[in-house]
């Protein structure tokens, strides 16, 4: 879609950082100066604003044309970002380099198959004790256009709970007729196994 239309176009394209993000940087739940990543950054949106509040802001998009369009922003706003051409499964970042990520989006267009690697590979980047925020678009968007898996609350726990301790969940209700309802997740990597079921 980026090859089709402008990123100001697209329906998923905010001028605005995510008010979750917003939050988790006011309220320190991404620590300050710290290496943030924007999973799926698009044309960059929510890298800036983290660079604006002086995280060291990585993004990773698999669209080129998206990660040109941030470049392309960064350079203009004269800020200094880290965004990569890369697979939110194999993402070109090193283990533990991250203090926390981000994903707005990104989840919810992986196929159902793929969750659990994608749920390793955050794991992966991001060091234990850091901050994951997770929102995606719920079951309860029933309109035809969207996202085409829309997993529930206990179907994003299942996945990511072997790796991660979530420490807040809730419902984000449409802002608008005609928008997207979903969810979104405040967690934290685990610095030890999840314990086995008693």
């Amino acid at each position: 879609m980026y090859e089709q239309r402008p990123y100001r176009e697209l329906p998923w394209f905010s001028p605005e950082p995510n008010e979750e993000l917003v939050e988790a940087v006011d309220d320190g739940f991404f620590r300050p100066r710290s290496d943030v990543l924007d999973i799926g950054c698009g044309a960059g949106t929510n890298v800036l604003f983290l660079a604006r509040r002086k995280f060291r802001a990585h993004g990773v998009d698999l669209s080129p044309i998206a990660i040109q369009a941030a470049e392309g922003r960064a350079r203009q706003a004269r800020l200094d970002v880290d965004v990569r051409v890369g697979d939110a499964l194999r993402m070109p970042f090193r283990p533990r380099q991250m203090a926390a990520a981000n994903d707005r989006g990104c989840f919810h267009t992986l196929p159902v198959g793929r969750r659990r690697e994608y749920a390793a590979e955050v794991a992966r980047v991001v060091r234990p004790g850091g901050a994951f925020l997770l929102t995606w678009v719920g079951r309860e968007t029933t309109s035809v256009d969207g996202p085409p898996h829309r997993p529930s609350l206990e179907e994003v726990t299942r996945v990511l709970e072997p790796w991660f301790i979530f420490q807040r969940t809730w419902f984000r209700p449409p802002p608008r007729p005609g928008a997207y309802s979903g969810y979104a997740a405040r967690m934290l990597r685990r610095t030890s196994p999840q314990p086995s079921p008693r």
